[in-house]
């Protein structure tokens, strides 16, 4: 007689783990985390921010590891697409959503942001979080991201340290670009080779550079409930960002390839 395989068995054969999951009936996936609770202390002062009722609401949950926030948005009533380019994320989340009884409002596949390209569908709220510095385009993703957000996105990328604010000119002139390497100017740090022994991340922002992104892709910053945490509205896109993203578009079709002169 075959003996029933354990819940923490079951666990363990899924691992490793980084989000720490609480099971229904207490149980802990990642309970020696690293982190702490994670996400779950996050999730504690970013719930607030996101509505108690998503009955009939739709949800993208872009990078969605195991699932834990996908869960939370199924669990107020949402009906949920979590992708993830990791396989390994995707079993955990599929057994996840068994174990909370929430498969007919959870659906979990592999990709990534860029296929976003070819998706005309909106979703309500895009949860676009542990993402942005992971990706080699990432100005690309947020124009792709704002144009699939109905109402709500919740966003967050790992930034470089401090907050301060510099006051940039609409209209820089070439002779003052000095005014550029001033604490709190937008800016990026580019990673050519490691951050925490990771070769996945890229790029690390400060602060007022991804407030500044998300509103050249569209959004308007609502509330910041958690450190690196940015509730943003979709507004109207900007002209320059609508204009690059068709070209984009017309290129990968192939209907805008050079045209090469012969020579003579």
């Amino acid at each position: 007689m075959r003996r029933q395989t354990s819940l923490r068995e079951q666990i363990a054969a899924l691992g490793p783990w980084f989000h720490n999951l609480h099971l229904p009936d207490g149980t802990q996936t990642s309970p020696d985390h690293p982190f702490g609770d994670f996400p779950q202390f996050k999730w504690q002062h970013v719930a607030k921010a996101v509505p108690e009722d998503l009955s009939g609401w739709t949800v993208l949950d872009l990078g969605c590891n195991a699932g834990f926030y996908s869960i939370e948005m199924a669990r107020r009533g949402a009906r949920v697409l979590g992708v993830d380019v990791e396989p390994l994320y995707l079993r955990q989340a599929r057994w996840a959503a068994r174990q909370y009884g929430l498969e007919d409002r959870l659906e979990f596949i592999e990709g990534d942001v860029y296929r976003l390209l070819n998706l005309r569908q909106r979703y309500d709220l895009v949860w676009f979080t542990g993402v942005f510095y992971h990706l080699r385009y990432p100005t690309l993703a947020l124009d792709l991201v704002r144009r699939v957000t109905g109402k709500l996105m919740i966003f967050q990328s790992m930034t470089m340290p401090g907050e301060a604010q510099a006051s940039v000119s609409a209209n820089l002139p070439l002779e003052n670009r000095e005014r550029m390497l001033q604490e709190g100017w937008p800016k990026m740090a580019f990673v050519e080779h490691r951050v925490a022994d990771d070769d996945s991340n890229w790029w690390v922002p400060n602060a007022p550079c991804v407030e500044a992104l998300l509103r050249s892709a569209g959004f308007e910053v609502v509330s910041r409930p958690e450190h690196e945490f940015y509730v943003c509205r979709p507004t109207a896109v900007p002209e320059a960002s609508g204009r690059d993203l068709q070209r984009l578009e017309a290129g990968i079709a192939g209907r805008s390839g050079w045209r090469i002169a012969d020579g003579g």
